[in-house]
């Protein structure tokens, strides 16, 4: 499904591990338990023989003495939603997950069972290039809704169903990644899903993929065929999707089922409430979101499904493909926020679907980053839309408990350090990256990114690599150290002295971060003239006409010296200001001394 790479040996062009599931489930709505079966096909691409495969068994999270249950109760800053409701769990509102047994091509398998992890010994070594079928059985409690999951939620919504199925682990060149479930990201095998669903008839179903018998379930799918239910108080849903690493589900007696056709996108499906509270803003939502989809398209690849659908459910915002699940009780432009910002996430979660344990910024920061574009789109405020994630980078600098964005997600010592850096952090590095290469070249890579690197789990190093092919600069020493370190970036103008007709500009780099620089001289007449200092790093300069406006570029600043000093024509007394990244974007840590106020005269000298 991935569209064709622009790059003829692409950076991030390494196997990937296949999946292909065909599972049935049964629920019983009145004890809030599934069973299921689940036939599995299993390809090994990597070089390595597999004697030993890991699944994810999420629902046992939901238990009192779990790992996410002692982590919530004992980080400096718990989730609010989570706290320490799962120690009050009783027997009948936990979650579980249990896979009863499990074969390969009809020999059983030994099965080691590590709360949300179950390690499964092969009887027959899978070698590399080959394929195999395990076959298994399962059944679960569906816990009280508690964080993403479950059922019942706030809203009263019915069935909130992700992370809900024995998935198995992705195994990658770096190896398994069988992390246990503390509360944060996923990360999951590119397959396919054929998903049969069966429960009360009085439900309506929203999932993953697209519906393969509308014409037996109705509930608001469009059907070529009349409908015609099978006779009974169950009913049968079958859901196909290609090429995805997850699926979930939601359901509900009382959904209203909106559909609106895209010419030339998805088919948009919304799942709400039928309640008159919320009609007045779920109406709306359909035309912002084929907005935001016409947007994404066009700015940054084209989305790869046949179908998206926006379902209430959940306990906030969460991103699963092809679907989110969202609470609803929302003013318009909170509810249009949340939808902008998790199918925005089919981008960068569903086709790039980098690794959320190991670069947890990768998904969300350049989420955040595309979602606050969109969203000045849909609602103008004439302003930076990424000036707010340069500020809440400052505050956690500021609070003293900033950690490197390569810490895995996981191990973050505060909830606010690791969502602070996932989000902020994430989007401020992207859109501090147009200084460094231009805004032109930064959009420009973003596209090239994503037709590159789409349905092939990229690292850091791959987007380096791409925007380092479009920009024609070094970019290892950007990434190096705004990802694995916690230096900090301030530049000061430290002197300014008439010389004859001309200026001598003394700059200084107070912090440990190198950067190139961006100056501005405003004059009294409301002109102003640029100039751009590249960092000697890069082994290139940003180009003059890829920026917002044309500028001068002087001598690269030789990385090493800690002060900088240049000579351009001009008289104090016909200049307001000079000024240190006039744009605001880069995410210096004083500005007090980014700016110098003028008023003197010929031959004065001015130290800020």
């Amino acid at each position: 499904m991935a569209g064709p790479s622009l790059d003829t040996h692409a950076q991030c062009d390494r196997w990937q591990q296949r999946v292909a599931y065909t599972m049935s489930v049964d629920l019983d709505h009145r004890t809030h338990r599934f069973t299921g079966a689940s036939l599995l096909k299993y390809t090994n691409n990597s070089p390595d023989t597999l004697q030993t495969v890991f699944f994810h068994l999420y629902l046992n999270a939901f238990k009192p003495g779990s790992e996410m249950d002692v982590r919530s109760r004992t980080i400096a800053d718990p989730d609010p939603r989570v706290g320490s409701r799962i120690a009050a769990l009783m027997p009948d509102q936990v979650g579980d997950l249990q896979v009863l047994d499990l074969k390969q091509e009809g020999r059983s398998a030994v099965l080691t069972p590590m709360g949300t992890v179950l390690k499964v010994d092969l009887p027959k070594p899978l070698l590399p290039g080959r394929s195999t079928v395990l076959t298994y059985n399962f059944t679960g409690q569906v816990p009280v809704q508690i964080r993403r999951t479950g059922r019942d939620n706030a809203e009263g919504v019915a069935y909130s169903m992700s992370q809900w199925y024995p998935k198995l682990a992705e195994y990658d060149h770096r190896g398994w990644h069988a992390y246990p479930y503390v509360g944060r990201e996923f990360h999951g095998v590119w397959g396919d899903f054929d998903v049969t669903l069966t429960l009360d008839s009085a439900y309506t179903v929203a999932a993953t993929g697209v519906l393969q018998n509308p014409e037996q379930v109705g509930h608001g799918y469009p059907s070529r065929k009349p409908i015609k239910r099978p006779s009974g108080d169950r009913l049968t849903w079958r859901f196909v999707a290609k090429d995805v690493h997850d699926f979930a589900w939601g359901a509900d007696r009382d959904f209203k089922h909106v559909v609106l056709p895209m010419a030339d996108g998805p088919e948009l499906h919304f799942f709400y409430k039928d309640q008159p509270e919320l009609e007045a803003v779920w109406k709306e939502l359909p035309t912002y979101m084929e907005r935001c989809f016409r947007y994404m398209n066009e700015h940054f690849g084209k989305y790869p499904w046949p179908q998206y659908s926006f379902v209430q459910g959940g306990d906030g915002g969460m991103e699963y493909p092809m679907l989110t699940l969202i609470t609803g009780k929302r003013r318009l432009g909170s509810l249009v926020g949340v939808s902008v910002h998790e199918c925005v996430h089919s981008w960068y979660y569903g086709v790039l679907a980098s690794n959320e344990g190991r670069f947890a910024w990768m998904d969300e920061g350049f989420t955040e980053y595309a979602g606050s574009q969109v969203m000045e789109l849909l609602f103008p405020r004439g302003e930076d839309p990424h000036a707010g994630s340069i500020a809440a980078y400052r505050e956690l600098v500021e609070s003293g408990r900033h950690e490197a964005p390569s810490i895995h997600a996981d191990h973050f010592l505060t909830n606010r350090t690791y969502g602070t850096t996932a989000y902020s952090f994430g989007e401020m590095f992207v859109h501090q990256l147009g200084a460094v290469v231009g805004e032109k070249t930064l959009a420009a890579g973003l596209k090239r990114y994503y037709a590159t690197c789409g349905f092939k789990h990229p690292e850091p190093i791959d987007f380096e690599r791409v925007m380092e092919k479009q920009s024609g600069v070094e970019l290892d020493w950007y990434f190096d150290q705004w990802v694995n370190t916690t230096r900090t970036l301030d530049y000061a103008i430290t002197e300014v002295l008439q010389v004859g007709d001309s200026l001598r500009i003394t700059l200084a780099r107070k912090g440990d971060q190198c950067m190139p620089v961006d100056l501005e001289l405003l004059e009294k007449d409301g002109r102003s003239m640029l100039y751009h200092v590249p960092l000697s790093l890069m082994r290139g300069a940003r180009p003059a006409d890829g920026d917002r406006q044309p500028f001068t570029t002087l001598p690269a600043w030789q990385w090493t010296n800690p002060t900088y000093q240049f000579t351009v024509p001009g008289r104090l007394a016909d200049l307001t200001s000079i000024m240190l990244d006039p744009y605001r974007r880069t995410a210096d840590m004083d500005l007090t001394n980014d700016r110098v106020y003028l008023g003197g005269g010929v031959g004065g000298m001015v130290r800020p």
